[in-house]
């Protein structure tokens, strides 16, 4: 994964402290040549099972239907997903599993593209917006899960083209005031379109795409209606 993905999975880890050594399913968990996994983040993990559809490094087990998890019900109490929505074509259904294989009081943590490049493995179909964990929260609903969304935001680019769509859900309803407070967005600074649970609004909020703050602000240059200073 690239580097912004992975220090937005880091932060999960740091602003939810996981406790002891829980049993954590991680969805798309082949790891490309050159990048790092999300599992050498939780080393103490009590379980670790990833999952793909195709074999390769990091990956446990290979799904024939990546719509159909061999898990059983609540038997993992952290699911984690990263760079892997935008591949899969019913990515909703994908989230239906995830939710289906987090145990009462569990996390769900997914992060997928806000923006940036094509990248065809070997479908690349979607990109995610400020409403998508809400939508994705009433979906969960809508079929008889109680999902709640804790926060969401997307986080700015960082030496690469990605902006990072991240949400944080818990898998029930009344559950929340179990987790602890704090919120990876308790403590970092660098995104757009935040979300918060209890929060009204959005944080920090913007229509623009980094992309095209960056390019209102060179016509503006160019026009001469930004005086730029060094």
């Amino acid at each position: 994964m690239h580097l912004t993905a992975f220090e937005n999975a880091t932060r999960f880890r740091d602003a939810y402290v996981i406790a002891g050594a829980p049993r954590i399913a991680e969805i798309g968990s082949q790891i490309v040549e050159g990048q790092a996994s999300l599992r050498q983040l939780f080393p103490q993990a009590e379980r670790y099972v990833g999952y793909d559809f195709a074999e390769g490094a990091g990956v446990d087990v290979v799904v024939e239907d990546p719509y159909s998890l061999p898990a059983a019900d609540a038997s993992f109490q952290c699911v984690l997903s990263s760079s892997c929505f935008e591949h899969a074509e019913f990515f909703w259904l994908s989230f239906l599993e995830m939710v289906r294989i987090c145990a009462p009081g569990g996390l769900i943590y997914l992060n997928a593209p806000s923006n940036g490049k094509i990248h065809r493995y070997p479908y690349d179909c979607w990109r995610f917006y400020p409403d998508s964990g809400m939508a994705l929260q009433r979906w969960g609903r809508k079929n008889g899960y109680g999902v709640t969304l804790l926060e969401s935001f997307t986080s700015f680019q960082k030496n690469d083209c990605w902006n990072d769509y991240v949400a944080v859900f818990c898998r029930d309803e009344g559950a929340p005031t179990l987790i602890p407070e704090s919120r990876i967005l308790s403590g970092f600074a660098d995104y757009k379109n935040g979300y918060m649970l209890g929060v009204n609004g959005l944080l920090s909020g913007s229509e623009l795409t980094e992309d095209m703050a960056r390019r209102e602000i060179a016509a503006r240059v160019s026009l001469g209606a930004l005086e730029v200073t060094w």
